[in-house]
């Protein structure tokens, strides 16, 4: 296992992150021993992140997990509030307090926000604007107070909404890191992309990170599961606005027929990808078995994709993966 500093907090993280949510699900859907050998394989290939949120429903089951050890890996948890309901600083301490007795811990390493950050979309939507963040009063005050206080050592937030309010977020200065939407399908947060390329544009955001050494959380690497062959026919959730899901599938099937089973399965191929990116400190991975966590540690092994894979990635965004 490679590590990698987050960015200004000074954490040194495995490259691979060991994801808690919904897609992988093994922390909702196992046995108990299941969960135990996964996690066990997990830190003994070195993997010493675990992400987690209270939207996931997997705290107290982490939770459970993480008090059996001798290690203490890092963990990651998120808090998903009410754009309606005021004090937003306040829903910051409740909110985290929960996670906190959840997770049988008195602080974790990083509390992020979880909604997104967009003042375009209204109705029921838990979507926040700039001003509700960084606000008197608002996100960013609660969980610069939790850090204060202890009960966190480092605040974030997910990069998802509209990409002028969330550079806004990230120029402030005023979080140590953000999880990113990244991968083969929409690598646009690392990268100008050409003008055949359709998909939301997120082009910008890994630069100004890096401009406020902030910390930089790759997620979705395997596009919710689209290029691991064993999840294909799972029900995905769009992250990101341009898109639909047959599109992905589309998108993925051209980069598996183009690239084939050379650089190792789907999902190692989507992982190597993230990997390839230097300006990544963490690639999340969601595990739903314990074999889950072999292919991701042979994949760090692996290392990044060789240059004629991101070569031939490359001839695919260039014709918008055959769609053009």
């Amino acid at each position: 296992m490679k590590y990698r500093t987050l960015g200004r907090t000074g954490f040194e993280v495995s490259e691979v992150g060991f994801g808690c949510g919904r897609t992988g699900g093994i922390l909702l859907n196992a046995t108990l021993d299941e969960r135990r050998s996964a996690m066990r394989k997990a830190l003994d290939g070195g993997i010493n992140w675990f992400d987690t949120a209270e939207a996931y429903g997997s705290e107290p089951a982490l939770g459970e997990l993480l008090g059996e050890l001798d290690e203490t890996p890092y963990v990651s948890t998120k808090v998903t509030l009410d754009p309606g309901a005021g004090d937003l600083a306040g829903q910051v301490a409740r909110h985290l307090d929960g996670c906190l007795e959840r997770l049988q811990k008195d602080f974790v390493d990083l509390a992020q926000l979880h909604n997104r950050i967009d003042p375009t979309i209204g109705g029921d939507s838990r979507a926040m604007s700039v001003e509700q963040v960084l606000g008197p009063g608002g996100i960013a005050e609660g969980l610069e107070k939790a850090r204060d206080d202890g009960r966190c050592r480092a605040i974030g937030f997910t990069s998802l909404g509209d990409v002028p309010s969330i550079l806004k977020v990230i120029e402030s200065g005023r979080f140590d890191s953000t999880q990113i939407f990244y991968n083969m399908i929409n690598p646009s947060a690392a990268r100008p992309m050409p003008p055949a390329w359709t998909g939301q544009n997120l082009f910008g955001l890994i630069d100004a990170c890096k401009a406020q050494d902030m910390g930089i959380i790759a997620i979705r690497v395997l596009v919710g599961g689209i290029i691991a062959a064993d999840m294909r026919e799972r029900r995905v959730s769009m992250m990101t606005k341009e898109t639909d899901k047959e599109t992905e599938i589309a998108k993925g099937n051209a980069i598996l027929d183009e690239l084939g089973d050379g650089y190792g399965s789907g999902a190692q191929l989507g992982l190597r990808f993230a990997l390839s990116c230097a300006d990544i400190s963490l690639a999340l991975v969601g595990i739903g078995e314990p074999g889950h966590v072999d292919a991701a540690l042979a994949a760090s092994d692996m290392g990044a994709l060789p240059a004629d894979a991101l070569e031939a990635l490359e001839a695919l965004c260039d014709s918008d993966f055959a769609q053009a």
